[in-house]
């Protein structure tokens, strides 16, 4: 086994909650190196101004040095708000962020660009497996690391050295990269369709109906902890019955007979298989852009693995609830896309931007309930997505701000003072509202696949990370086991995601091709920033300032623990 230091990186010191302290002190003479199991408790003061006797603080602070020698992330914690998540809850969490403007957005984008119904449905079916290869590894790391923060927790503890580089990292593309701006516009251009506004000629109302739901939705899980959890809930249980209710009405559409009556003769399912490839696209390039906006639409399949200490027997719900919400998502994403070109011609889907279920709709039900009710059920939809992804990443911000690596971190940290983590909200919020704002046409597919192609880095090393832990850690306990081949064939697939956007597209010049390109180098610009910004904080200015960087326990006032980094002169200096 590994030897871990008292004070190392992130990933061999992990964030300790007040009440371990309490466990420890009590079961130290007991020969136990770890309790089964410690939740974080209102302290109620700052441990370096609270110790009643001289002796009972340094009893203390030997404990918190003896524990965070520890590898403690593999024991679950609890987070100072309690666990209020149960099983349905979780299974909200999961499929209210997968299901979220993906399915009602994407669809037109993805046969604009594979050029046919065949392909179209490949690429979603094909997309139901990866995600279930993704899901894989996630399953293992979050039973064997029980501990919110996901990719974070999991990358620090398998990356330790060089030292802080995957903190850096994590929190980089999370600062940068943790918006929700793609369901905030989706939800502006919905609510724009149903009052019979074009949204392309009405892109200032849009965004500030965007950015009016994100701050709404701050403000809400910021301050009312419960209710927001209930709303999110709610809001999760409409937009399953919509999807529900849209592949039904399909259905019946075409079992009646029944044709709208401008669209008697356009009806274009095709009738025979080579019609349904016609016109398909097989250059990489382009498939692999497509595989990008059906990536994100399955996106979330492990949210619950950011809040794992808020939630109820967090192993077994995790297990249980995110595979359940993988099968409900493969096949209510399969059935929607149907449901589609059985009603809307191909020709206005590929038109349709991000508006591909408000045409189903208005075919459907007609201009009354199609163009007015049923848009605005997508926008709720929309809404219940964005309140679950704000959740979800306001606990990963909390978790980066405990690790010492934002300003202000006490605050970011903390959960005062309404008893939920506003500072980690608002770190959200800020990116959010400023992606929003930007003016630009089309910013929403730019958006998705800037957002998925750094992520694929960090996919590539949690995958080669689960291998590595499988051959120098065979002690972990580890109560789900990926299959192994299915994580090799993730590897590869990322491989050769990561490396498509540079494959040229036959008969494009090289300004064409570099446009295309754009959101990649974007991606790895954001990336290369990170290591450059821990090349500096962690490496060259203390070494120019004659000081090493250490970790120094402290407990906020709310009984959160957190991680301060102090400078400690060098020896050598």
């Amino acid at each position: 086994m590994r030897d871990t230091p008292a004070t190392g990186s992130g990933a061999s010191t992990p964030l300790l909650s007040a009440a371990a302290v309490s466990s420890a002190i009590e079961t130290r003479n007991d020969d136990r190196r770890t309790p089964a199991g410690y939740r974080s408790i209102h302290h109620g003061r700052k441990s370096s101004d609270s110790a009643s006797s001289a002796s009972e603080s340094q009893a203390e602070s030997d404990l918190l040095d003896l524990r965070r020698s520890l590898e403690d992330d593999i024991i679950p914690e609890t987070a100072v708000l309690g666990r209020n998540i149960g099983w349905s809850s979780a299974y909200i969490i999961i499929i209210s962020r997968v299901i979220g403007s993906g399915i009602f957005a994407t669809p037109g984008a993805i046969v604009s660009s594979v050029g046919s119904i065949g392909l179209s449905l490949l690429l979603w079916f094909a997309g139901a497996f990866i995600a279930w290869f993704g899901l894989a590894v996630a399953l293992e790391y979050g039973c064997m690391l029980p501990r919110s923060g996901g990719d974070k927790v999991y990358l620090e503890f398998t990356y330790r050295r060089p030292r802080f580089l995957a903190s850096t990292l994590i929190a980089t593309q999370a600062i940068i990269l943790g918006f929700t701006a793609t369901n905030c516009i989706v939800f502006g251009q919905y609510v724009l369709f149903a009052m019979g506004l074009a949204p392309d000629e009405h892109r200032v109302k849009m965004r500030f109906l965007a950015i009016g739901l994100m701050t709404t939705i701050t403000i809400i899980h910021g301050c009312f902890l419960r209710t927001g959890i209930f709303i999110q809930n709610l809001l999760g249980w409409v937009k399953i019955g919509l999807v529900v209710f849209m592949v039904i009405s399909s259905v019946v559409v075409v079992a009646l007979g029944y044709r709208p009556e401008e669209s008697e003769h356009s009806i274009p399912f095709p009738t025979s298989w080579d019609g349904l490839w016609e016109g398909s696209v097989w250059n990489w390039g382009i498939v692999s852009t497509a595989f990008f906006k059906v990536f994100y639409s399955y996106a979330g399949l492990a949210n619950v693995n950011n809040v794992m200490n808020e939630v109820r027997d967090p192993v077994r719900t995790l297990k249980s609830a995110s595979t359940a919400a993988l099968v409900t998502a493969c096949l209510l994403y399969l059935l929607v896309n149907v449901a589609y070109f059985l009603v809307v011609p191909i020709d206005e889907i590929k038109k349709s931007g991000e508006l591909v279920a408000a045409l189903f709709f208005a075919r459907v039900f007609g201009p009354t309930v199609g163009r007015i009710i049923l848009p605005l059920a997508v926008a709720t939809s929309a809404i219940g997505n964005v309140m679950v992804v704000s959740f979800s990443l306001a606990r990963l911000n909390q978790e980066i701000a405990r690790q010492g690596f934002l300003p202000f971190g006490d605050f970011f940290s903390s959960s005062k003072p309404f008893g939920a983590p506003l500072g980690g909200l608002i770190i959200h919020w800020i990116p959010s509202v400023i992606v929003i704002s930007i003016p630009a046409k089309n910013i929403y597919s730019f958006i998705l696949d800037v957002e998925s192609y750094p992520a694929q880095f960090f996919i590539l090393a949690t995958s080669f990370g689960l291998i590595w832990l499988r051959r120098t850690r065979p002690d972990l306990e580890r109560p789900y086991k990926a299959f192994l081949p299915v994580v090799w064939a993730r590897i590869l697939l990322t491989l050769a995601l990561i490396a498509a956007p540079f494959v040229p597209k036959a008969g494009e010049d090289g300004s064409a091709h570099l446009l295309r390109v754009s959101y990649a180098l974007v991606g790895i610009s954001i990336i290369t920033f990170g290591v450059i910004y821990w090349l500096f904080l962690t490496v060259l200015i203390p070494k120019w300032g004659g000081y090493r960087l250490e970790e120094a326990v402290d407990v906020l006032a709310d009984g959160t623990t957190v991680t301060k980094l102090v400078h400690v002169p060098r020896e050598d200096k």
